[in-house]
């Protein structure tokens, strides 16, 4: 194996700013005076999972769902790799990450649209509720993934981490993608700045 070109731009960029956008409109849940922030930041995540949707179609090829959501059956035989230390390489996301981004995105997008709703008062304290477990939910995934971030550097000795910024991961020469798409990560960044404009207006 060599070091190889796996990410684009589209999904790093959108990695990051889906990170922050959450640890922001968690920060600020509760503040009054932060309200607008919470809610522009709020809506980037959910500007970014739904665009994560589309180009999970459509996107380069480790950005495919196809690529990276398996079964119960690949799952399991990943994660007992991982328990006698024999970890499966998998160049994109491994089996178990793929449904933690599933899950992130579901959770995301979910928690987005109920907040929205929630601060246009559509619903009433069950709404907001509901907007609060979702997003206690989602910190719940984003623990485990960090875990698994982690976990997953050390036993494959490689570091997941610089990997989701430069977007180069070690791989066979015929699995690197062969450009960074940066067209689709300046319509990325107008969609996030347009949703976050008109979701908080």
């Amino acid at each position: 194996m060599k070091k190889i070109l796996v990410w684009d731009w589209p999904v790093r960029i959108g990695h990051w700013l889906m990170a922050g956008g959450f640890a922001v409109a968690w920060l600020t849940a509760e503040s009054e005076t932060f309200r607008l922030v919470h809610v522009v930041s709020g809506a980037v995540v959910l500007a970014i999972a739904a665009f994560r949707l589309v180009w999970g179609v459509w996107g380069s090829r480790h950005a495919r769902f196809t690529n990276f959501v398996h079964g119960p059956k690949v799952v399991g035989s990943y994660v007992t790799s991982l328990l006698k230390r024999q970890p499966e390489h998998h160049t994109g996301h491994n089996p178990a990450g793929g449904w933690a981004i599933l899950l992130l995105l579901t959770l995301g997008l979910l928690s987005g649209i109920s907040g929205w709703a929630a601060y246009n008062e559509l619903g009433g304290d069950w709404l907001k509720d509901f907007h609060e477990g979702l997003a206690s939910s989602m910190l719940a995934v984003v623990v485990v993934h960090l875990i698994g971030v982690i976990s997953g550097s050390w036993m494959h000795r490689e570091n997941l981490v610089r990997a989701m910024l430069t977007g180069i991961k070690q791989g066979n020469a015929n699995e690197a993608i062969r450009s960074t798409r940066p067209f689709a990560a300046m319509v990325l960044l107008v969609w996030v700045a347009l949703a976050g404009w008109i979701l908080a207006s």
